[in-house]
């Protein structure tokens, strides 16, 4: 069974994100199901056990496991305390094989909820490619601004794909 998932979906890491197709309608894709679940709450422990979230490997690893595999674009949010400790780890947006919304104004309203001094925007590109578009630029930007106001810091906006991924810290979303 293990051999026909592999055959199937082509890599471990695509059988393990396989539980919006197929896979899970066979026991063998059930339990990779399973395990995949199981390596996320490994990892988002391990990271509320960490001091900080200062050390980026650990946060683009973390990122990479939940989303690369994504067969839809998935917006997440790490909040994160003055210390830059995770508060929440959440999901807020669902899209399709080509884009999720992401909506500054219910994100700061999350923030203020969670009384979180930064976040870590983070979403997936189904296709691969981890390239920002205008529109993930932008909406990072307003973002920025807008969690500025509130006194909200936005470390950083990571694209993550299954060839790699991108940090928009250093574009001019952040301007």
């Amino acid at each position: 069974m293990a051999d026909a998932l592999m055959n199937q979906f082509g890599s471990i890491g695509a059988v393990l994100h396989a539980e919006y197709r197929a896979a899970e309608n066979s026991p063998a894709g059930a339990i990779l199901s399973l395990v995949r679940e199981a390596m996320l709450v490994s990892f988002k422990d391990d990271m509320l056990e960490r001091v900080s979230l200062s050390k980026a490997a650990d946060v683009i690893e973390y990122l990479v496991v939940a989303m690369a595999q994504l067969p839809i674009e998935e917006v997440r949010v790490l909040f994160l305390d003055s210390k830059n400790r995770l508060i929440s780890d959440e999901v807020v947006s669902r899209g399709t094989i080509s884009e999720a919304p992401i909506y500054p104004r219910e994100i700061l309203k999350r923030s203020l909820v969670l009384d979180a001094a930064a976040l870590i925007l983070a979403h997936n590109h189904p296709s691969g490619d981890p390239q920002p578009s205008e529109g993930d630029i932008e909406a990072t930007r307003r973002l920025a601004i807008a969690g500025k106001e509130l006194g909200l810091t936005v470390h950083d906006h990571i694209i993550v794909g299954r060839e790699g991924w991108v940090s928009l810290r250093d574009w001019s979303a952040f301007q």
